[in-house]
């Protein structure tokens, strides 16, 4: 994994707190919804649709709208505990015209996805709810 020069959130360690190295750092999220399980579905469906609308506009050659999005993301990201995510989507807000960058964030917005709907329990657009 690479290393990123400005921490989206510096209080997070992921060797002191096994949790932060998952997709989503399911303590930063408890704390976010105050321990509410149906709150935390609701929360994290909702970011996965969010992400599934930003894969979208991440396959363009728009750099404003790539812009938008890894903006957009980054905050989603960190408010969410998917810290690896808002890093990269940090980095791309930087780099807009990276193709690499590009890349990684779709790759890490489908890990987030898949930990959500198999660790989580979340349903995603395609499924049922």
């Amino acid at each position: 994994m690479t290393k990123f020069t400005r921490p989206v959130n510096p209080q997070i360690n992921p060797a002191t707190s096994p949790s932060a190295a998952a997709a989503i750092d399911l303590d930063h999220l408890s704390r976010q919804t105050m321990g509410d399980l149906e709150l935390r579905k609701e929360v994290v469906g909702m970011f996965i649709e969010q992400l599934e609308s930003s894969r979208k506009v991440l396959g363009s050659t728009d750099l404003d709208e790539i812009l938008r999005v890894a903006h957009t993301l980054r905050g989603a990201a960190a408010g969410l505990g998917a810290f690896a995510l808002a890093e990269c989507a940090a980095r791309l807000e930087r780099a807009p015209s990276e193709p690499a960058l590009v890349e990684q964030l779709l790759s890490l917005i489908d890990e987030v996805r898949n930990f959500a709907v198999s660790e989580l329990e979340v349903t995603t657009p395609t499924q049922p709810r």
